[in-house]
């Protein structure tokens, strides 16, 4: 009897706790897979069933819960061939005009979607019996995805990899006051001239013809193409649960949520661990401290011109740091004696050595969100996206300086280093911030799995969506009402003016009348 209940109580908190959850990340590009994969993770350690999408393969799954890969393969080779063909260079990036970049989500978008529809793993997990009971898709050109919440009869959960942004905010009616936030793809910060308050008005007027004319249109076509019988991207676009964003104050700037939009910036940061014995060796013996240079996972620093690399070299080669290069090749000519190179670093570990003293970034947001934790000041090279900003940001809150590689030259490399170097507010502006970032109620992981554990519960958790997702422009703009107050405005004055005129002409009347019989 006893086993019986046991095993009845067993199977009761399986279907409380144990939920089938889809999480679909399909950019071919590691620092998204992290953010994707810290995610899945997280839920298949606390009991879940899990399946991530992505084009990696985790090599060491959770040992909790269940957890399993849905490999598209061949995509990231794929992804690249059409950058390298397609796009300018990384380093001819920072000096694009923005506006171009509207060009390039429709070119992106129109092949990450493509690319993954049709894939023969993906594919097969579509047309199994397999159901789930959640759907989490990374919002980043991918919008004909969505269709699967449709295909599952599931809610529908986005994780935004750079937080509230223009294409988020549409889809849940959060408001984004454009006197005060910048588009991501902008290097301002919150503080914006006029000139930059009409640029971003500009951009994002364009941004949105765009979305609402090609991209929308594009990504609803390849919607259509599987899933002839589902709704218009229109509809789909608006159904959306939950938004998880990798934000936080002490990252972003703050700006409005609304109810169903969460901050769990910082998600993907692990505790350090022990450093390999020969990098553990030369970080521990670096009496003056450590300077770390790394570029990302998608920059190959191999391809910067020889001036510029002749550049960076001379500027660190004069510091009394120490040096980490992620660099991607076996050698690097000109290196000085203080640089020590690697293909790989574990970053947030060399980040949390006592010794580190600065880090050179691209100015990612995984790289910003790690360096606040560990409160490192900043010298950002930005390049392309949200970078920009983030670096613009970096600025504005004191823990760090911003050179773009259009303009480096080893005169301004140094003198950026021994600012940041010798001046200790930088550092103790960093350090305010990581003390943010750590004093947070609960750990943001455990935030993600709680909310998205919500909405499985509450099936979708309708209560939480604002009305304003629902309403056409005209009306969450209120145009309609300023139209009719405009007409009302200008009839009220054609009337007045009519009536002064007729009255003007009554008394100009009698005036001659009078003038008429006296005469």
């Amino acid at each position: 009897m006893k086993s019986v209940v046991l095993f009845i109580a067993l199977a009761l908190a399986c279907v409380v706790q144990c939920s089938k959850i889809l999480v679909v990340f399909p950019m071919a590009a590691p620092s998204h897979y992290i953010l994707g994969n810290a995610l899945a993770r997280g839920l298949a350690e606390a009991g879940h069933d899990v399946t991530m999408v992505s084009p990696f393969e985790e090599k060491n799954p959770p040992k909790k819960g269940k957890y399993r890969d849905v490999v598209l393969t061949g995509l990231l080779e794929e992804m690249r061939s059409n950058r390298n063909t397609n796009l300018p260079k990384f380093f001819e990036l920072d000096k694009m005009n923005p506006f171009f970049s509207i060009v390039m989500i429709n070119v992106m978008g129109d092949q990450i979607s493509k690319s993954t529809m049709k894939h023969p793993n993906f594919q097969k997990l579509l047309k199994s019996n397999e159901q789930f009971d959640v759907v989490i898709i990374e919002q980043f050109l991918d919008d004909a995805l969505k269709v699967l919440a449709y295909h599952y009869k599931a809610p529908l959960i986005l994780l935004s990899t750079i937080g509230a942004n223009a294409w988020v905010n549409n889809l849940v009616g959060n408001p984004a006051p454009l006197s005060y936030v910048p588009d991501v793809f902008l290097s301002y910060s919150s503080n914006m001239t006029f000139k930059q308050r009409l640029v971003n008005w500009l951009f994002t007027v364009a941004a949105e013809l765009n979305r609402h004319l090609f991209y929308f249109p594009a990504q609803n076509k390849i919607l259509k193409e599987h899933y002839p019988d589902a709704p218009d991207l229109s509809e789909i676009n608006y159904n959306v649960s939950l938004v998880l964003l990798n934000s936080h104050e002490s990252v972003n700037q703050a700006v409005p949520h609304v109810p169903n939009m969460i901050d769990i910036g910082g998600y993907h940061v692990n505790a350090p661990k022990e450093l390999p014995k020969d990098l553990k060796d030369f970080m521990d013996s670096a009496k003056e401290g450590v300077v770390y240079f790394s570029l990302g996972s998608n920059i190959q620093p191999s391809q910067m011109t020889e001036d510029t690399r002749k550049a960076i070299l001379g500027a660190l080669g004069k510091i009394k740091q120490k040096v980490l290069w992620k660099w991607d090749e076996d050698t690097l000519p000109g290196k000085p004696d203080n640089v020590k190179i690697s293909k790989w670093f574990p970053q947030q570990d060399v980040l949390a050595h006592p010794n580190i003293r600065l880090f050179i970034t691209h100015g990612g947001l995984l790289s910003t969100t790690e360096t606040i934790y560990h409160g490192v000041p900043i010298l950002a090279f930005p390049v392309f996206g949200d970078q920009k900003m983030n670096a613009a940001r970096a600025e504005m809150n004191g823990f760090g300086l911003t050179l773009y590689f259009s303009e480096l030259t080893e005169e301004r490399i140094t003198d950026a280093l021994n600012k940041l170097l010798n001046n200790p507010q930088y550092r103790e502006n960093a350090r305010r911030r990581s003390k943010l970032m750590h004093d947070r109620p609960v750990k943001p992981l455990d935030l993600a799995i709680y909310w998205t554990e919500f909405v499985i519960r509450h099936r979708g958790a309708p209560h939480l969506k604002v009305a304003g997702a629902d309403l056409p422009l005209y009306k969450y703009l209120l145009l309609d009402v300023i139209s009719f107050v405009i007409l009302i405005s200008i009839s009220s004055v054609i009337v007045v003016c009519f009536v002064i005129k007729k009255i003007c002409s009554k008394v100009c009347f009698r005036k001659n009348t009078k003038k008429l019989k006296k005469n």
